[in-house]
């Protein structure tokens, strides 16, 4: 019987050696299976493909009830893996504390559960009459945010 386990046992054994990680498999209630891989410098079709057969060509039959679907992570979308956080040092991103604040920032580290973005802040300086925009690191743990999404800029 097809499982979540046993597609992200099968994804896993194709990822070994290859770059790519594995940041989710969901079973859909209208019987696909969406498996989701992240690269540092982004997914290949070819490379989805080629998952795609390798997943197929290892559970035979059994897939023929299921509509497998293999991609990659959304641009966007919210991170789900602590390697998503990795591959987005230095670069800006949004999170959505589990209080309802938005806070935008650069990611600068990402140490196990926790990460740390510089954003700027006005802070009154002694001798100014007005407040000065200054950066200031925040720490977040990936556990107790509602999520953390890369920013797209076309600037």
């Amino acid at each position: 019987m097809i499982n979540k386990e046993v597609v992200k046992t099968l994804v896993e054994e194709w990822l070994q050696g290859n770059d790519y990680f594995l940041v989710d498999v969901v079973f859909g209630a209208d019987d696909r299976i969406i498996v989701e891989i992240d690269h540092a410098d982004g997914v290949w079709i070819e490379d989805c493909a080629a998952l795609s057969r390798f997943v197929q060509e290892r559970l035979g039959e059994e897939l023929d009830d299921y509509e497998l679907e293999v991609g990659s992570a959304g641009i966007g979308q919210p991170f789900k893996v602590p390697q998503q956080y990795v591959n987005h040092i230095g670069k800006e991103v949004e999170v959505l504390t589990a209080e309802g604040i938005k806070v935008k920032g650069i990611l600068k580290s990402v140490d196990g559960e926790t990460f740390v973005i510089t954003v700027q802040e006005k802070q009154k300086q002694e001798g100014k009459k007005r407040p000065v925009m200054v950066d200031v690191d925040k720490t977040y743990n990936m556990n107790q945010i509602k999520y953390t999404k890369y920013l797209l800029s076309f600037k």
